[in-house]
């Protein structure tokens, strides 16, 4: 199979044999001339046929299928050689790459060389779309500063991939499912104050794939589409969930999500935006005994919900609730919290106390009329134990609790509330094997 001479037997095809092969072959190869960026190296289609015609691979384009290569392999007189069908994907979907302050550059290549700022992802996508010009088939294009890939359009030349002064363009089987759309190497403090969509490198998806398909590799997760079948367990298991699923559902495939341990917030949130005061964290740093508010609770000026992703988290009567069937348990929230109010919960159904006041009895029914006051009435009418007082408040040991509802009639106030999950999410967490 190496050249047509060995494939032909006993004598070489002719000049008219071989113009003729070429003809034939020219007419298979999808005919985008990519100037010699393609996989094939060649300059144009028709150089590649020749090549092919004279002993190349007859696998060598990469934009033709199974079929086509199949079809080649019979003009040459040869066996057809497998070949997996791929296409483009960009390592890269978000917005902290500087995209806005480079919209003027002539190149993404200009653009990076100007440098990058602090607070700017150094690894990610530019968003001026230098590799769409190398695209001859129409399946790239620009959309907000994000580069979109046209699936069908795409037949893998690989044109685009050495475009990219990042390196963020790689060639993947088109029958992938899951994906990781980021090249950051910064650890994981910098991604998650730079960037929404980044890989912290945390490992979790490499501890849970059961065909060690995943590797974190300088910070970031890798995956060898070599071993990977497309199972859910990565996805479930991303800290961050940027893990690009095309088979599930995010907002159901998760074992945690976020919950706010507040729920009277509004006394609090008033005074701060008759003050003015515009964030959490300035909030945070001003507020005192004497404005007559908890020290501890949610202030309400959504710091928490800028981050959010799945539009999962909102400021209900001056305090932040989740909404657990859109929260994905990426805990962008928690991260951007600055008073650790938010934490990350067993997505089971169950009660949770809304409240981490540690202020004494009679200060907290002095400023908030729904937070947990710590009288253990909840802790000792618990059948299974899975209360317990702990810094003044009640805390529910998620494992032991069986909604039972005990708890929520013996307190007096409004501080549990119950983690409502529906039946299909059992069911199908149970057909997963979650």
């Amino acid at each position: 199979m190496d050249n047509i001479r060995e494939n032909n037997c006993t004598s070489a095809p002719n000049k008219k044999n071989i113009d003729e092969m070429i003809k034939l072959i020219t007419e298979i190869l999808p005919g985008g001339d990519c100037g010699g960026y393609g996989g094939c190296n060649y300059q144009s289609c028709h150089a590649c046929a020749m090549a092919i015609a004279e002993g190349a691979s007859v696998a060598l384009c990469p934009a033709c299928s199974a079929d086509d290569v199949g079809a080649i392999a019979e003009i040459m007189g040869v066996e057809t050689e497998p070949v997996t069908d791929k296409i483009a994907f960009i390592r890269c979907v978000g917005e902290a790459a500087g995209k806005k302050r480079f919209t003027s550059s002539s190149s993404c290549d200009t653009a990076v060389k100007k440098g990058f700022l602090k607070g700017e992802c150094e690894y990610g996508c530019i968003g001026i779309g230098s590799c769409i010009e190398r695209c001859k088939f129409d399946a790239m294009s620009l959309v907000d500063g994000v580069v979109k890939i046209d699936k069908e359009k795409c037949n893998g030349c690989g044109a685009c991939v050495g475009m990219c002064p990042q390196e963020l363009i790689i060639m993947i089987p088109r029958e992938a499912t899951n994906f990781i759309p980021c090249a950051s190497k910064a650890d994981e403090e910098t991604t998650r104050k730079i960037c929404g969509s980044g890989c912290i490198g945390c490992g979790d998806c490499e501890e849970a794939c059961p065909e060690s398909a995943i590797t974190i590799i300088d910070n970031c997760a890798v995956i060898d589409y070599d071993k990977c079948v497309g199972c859910v367990a990565c996805t479930v298991k991303c800290r961050k969930k940027i893990i690009v699923d095309e088979l599930h559902d995010l907002t159901k495939l998760k074992d945690k999500i976020a919950f706010v341990r507040c729920r009277g917030g509004k006394k609090a949130n008033a005074k701060f935006k008759a003050l003015g005061v515009e964030t959490c964290a300035d909030a945070s740093k001003i507020r005192s005994a004497a404005m007559d508010i908890c020290q501890i609770g949610c202030v309400g000026l959504g710091a928490c919900t800028k981050v959010c992703r799945y539009d999962a988290i909102a400021v209900v009567d001056g305090t932040a609730h989740v909404d657990p069937d859109k929260c994905v348990g990426c805990l962008d929230c928690v991260a951007a919290c600055p008073n650790e109010l938010i934490v990350e919960v067993p997505y089971v159904g169950g009660k949770l106390v809304a409240c981490a006041s540690t202020y004494n009895c009679d200060e907290k029914l002095r400023v908030c009329g729904e937070g947990c006051i710590g009288c253990g009435d909840c802790a000792s009418n618990c059948p299974n134990g899975a209360i317990t007082i702990k810094d003044l408040h009640a805390v529910v040991d998620s494992s032991l609790c069986e909604n039972c509802s005990i708890c929520s009639y013996m307190c007096s106030r409004t501080a549990l509330v119950e983690m409502v999950v529906p039946e299909a999410n059992y069911l199908q967490r149970k057909a997963l094997g979650i």
